[in-house]
């Protein structure tokens, strides 16, 4: 976002992403902490597929980038990390994440760190 963007905010309950062609494209910030990810990720998973389909095939879908951020007590508890790392390897720069830790005592694996801001 840039300053004076229009943002949409939505906090729990029933929510979906469903672009339909020729929809505008939308550029996506998702934020999760927790097991509170499980939404998010189906949602990251449609836009991987939506992303794999018209790499492939091609189709009318205009999509924007999505950018996840995602916090839990430690690396552990990052649930769906190497799913999520595989999406941002397969889709550089459409998919993106941030992990954020809070309480990470041990040292966190290579892999992560780059991703990875603590406390």
């Amino acid at each position: 976002c840039t300053l004076d963007s229009e943002v949409a905010l939505r906090v729990g309950g029933d929510f979906f992403f469903d672009p339909q062609p020729g929809d505008s494209p939308v550029n996506l910030v998702l934020i999760a902490g927790g097991v509170g990810i499980n939404p998010l990720f189906s949602i990251l998973l449609h836009i991987a597929d939506l992303h794999g389909y018209q790499e492939v095939k091609g189709n009318r879908h205009k999509l924007g980038t999505v950018k996840l951020y995602y916090s839990a007590k430690n690396t552990s508890e990052l649930l769906f990390k190497k799913n999520i790392l595989g999406l941002m390897k397969a889709f550089p720069g459409k998919i993106t994440c941030c992990f954020h830790v809070t309480q990470q005592h041990s040292q966190i694996c290579k892999e992560l760190q780059p991703h990875v801001t603590g406390k």
